[in-house]
């Protein structure tokens, strides 16, 4: 199974992550999600995840901090994500793209529906960005 590059960002406002729900018929659709996307051929994952979250939330991606990288098997697909800290960005992130968004305060993460791979990186926001 080939493996698919997804840059993903937790992007940070005192003590908040932004967060988008998955479209229905997306890959673990329904869920919520940090938002960001496939990393494209020839792309690095900073540069995947500045135009991804220009195009999904509307923000420019002023820098980013990588996180943590996740390799993750589904049944059904492969993931390798790269997960970024952004907290220096332009404009108020919002679902450009008729998702649903919300902020979340880091200890609520826990009781929220994410994809499985997420998983890790809520535990690694809630040691490292205790409240």
């Amino acid at each position: 199974m080939k493996r698919v590059r997804v840059a993903a960002a937790v992007i940070l406002q005192a003590g908040q992550v932004f967060l988008a729900k998955r479209k229905m018929s997306a890959h673990q659709g329904g869920l919520w999600e940090f938002p960001g996307g496939k990393v494209e051929l020839g792309e690095t994952p900073e540069l995947a995840l500045q135009r991804e979250l220009l195009e999904e939330v509307g923000i420019e991606m002023q820098s980013a901090e990588h996180f943590i990288s996740i390799p993750f098997e589904y049944p059904d697909k492969s993931l390798l994500l790269d997960v970024f800290i952004v907290t220096d960005y332009k404009n108020a992130p919002w679902g450009k793209e008729g998702q649903l968004t919300k902020w979340a305060k880091i200890d609520e993460l826990r009781r929220l529906d994410f994809p499985a791979a997420n998983h890790v990186i809520i535990d690694k926001l809630c040691a490292e960005y205790p409240l």
